[in-house]
């Protein structure tokens, strides 16, 4: 299975979670008086159509390169990535907006047994969580990362509903409020979080530099070619799921061009085959010179 094809698999695990989540939370609201439930179900919906959109992205990524796309569709990642920060960004303004109304407006204590829907929500939201961004570090993949944290940012919101429900509940007539004031601090932290998503993705479309770990892991691996006798340069992009890698490799000044061509197909192979995620490696020779190395 290509890594787009597992992207796409996972991507469909957690449609299905916050669509099945999505439904117990608003039935708990409703019928359990939590508004803090509520504001959580409508950050579970938002969820669903970001996670469409995911899905989109990550089909659309998986396309082959062509004339117009010489380095594939792999951009769209990113840019899939930054319409998902929005709609968490829209769904904290919404929780928070509903939130700061309720407060204002005299309601009921919420009922006890929304503690045991949102306890069991809160397990099954991290144990997502954790199997997404696995997912997202095994395939390099922005928008996952970003799927990911929509079930951590519906973590957090549930964690403070139920503070926030225990207190009103335990506290009794006084602090009907509580589960708002929850919500209200929930869609704080979504907000927080939303620069943590997007920011990789930025820099992923700017083609800032990230990959340090990778790049010395190039330059140590390419010695075992026979042939090259350092790397000059070295840049990393990360396109889609995949890196593209852009090399000056230092050999015998003495060569010929054949031979010298012959030592960048041999280096471009064994950096692909031995490496995790390599889209394409291009390779330019350079004689040795003293200046080389330094």
């Amino acid at each position: 299975m290509s890594n787009e094809e597992s992207a796409i698999k996972t991507t469909y695990y957690s449609i299905f979670t916050s669509f099945t989540l999505a439904i117990v939370k608003w039935l708990g609201g409703i019928f359990g008086n939590s508004y803090a439930l509520i504001a959580d179900a409508i950050e579970s919906t938002a969820d669903i159509f970001s996670s469409f959109l995911v899905l989109l992205g990550l089909k659309y990524a998986k396309r082959p390169a062509d004339s117009s796309h010489p380095y594939g569709h792999g951009r769209i990642e990113p840019l899939v990535t930054f319409i998902v920060v929005i709609f968490l960004v829209l769904s904290a303004f919404v929780i928070a907006s509903e939130s700061i109304k309720n407060i204002r407006t005299p309601h009921e204590l919420p009922k006890a047994w929304t503690l045991i829907i949102l306890g069991g929500i809160i397990i099954w939201k991290e144990i997502s969580f954790r199997i997404i961004m696995r997912k997202s570090k095994l395939l390099n993949s922005t928008s996952l990362k970003a799927e990911a944290w929509h079930q951590r940012s519906d973590a957090i919101t549930s964690v403070a509903a139920f503070i926030g429900i225990a207190i009103a509940i335990f506290c009794g007539e006084g602090y009907e409020s509580a589960d708002d004031w929850a919500a209200l601090f929930a869609s704080g932290f979504i907000l927080y979080n939303c620069y943590g998503i997007f920011r990789p993705a930025l820099a992923e479309i700017m083609d800032e530099h990230r990959y340090e770990e990778l790049e010395e892991e190039v330059r140590q691996k390419s010695r075992n070619v026979a042939g090259v006798l350092l790397i000059e340069k070295c840049y990393i992009r990360k396109i889609g799921m995949h890196f593209q890698i852009d090399l000056h490799a230092v050999v015998d000044p003495n060569l010929t061009v054949r031979e010298g061509h012959e030592i960048a197909h041999a280096l471009k192979d064994y950096l692909i085959e031995n490496l995790a995620n390599i889209g394409n490696v291009f390779v330019h020779i350079e004689p040795f010179e003293e200046k080389a190395i330094s």
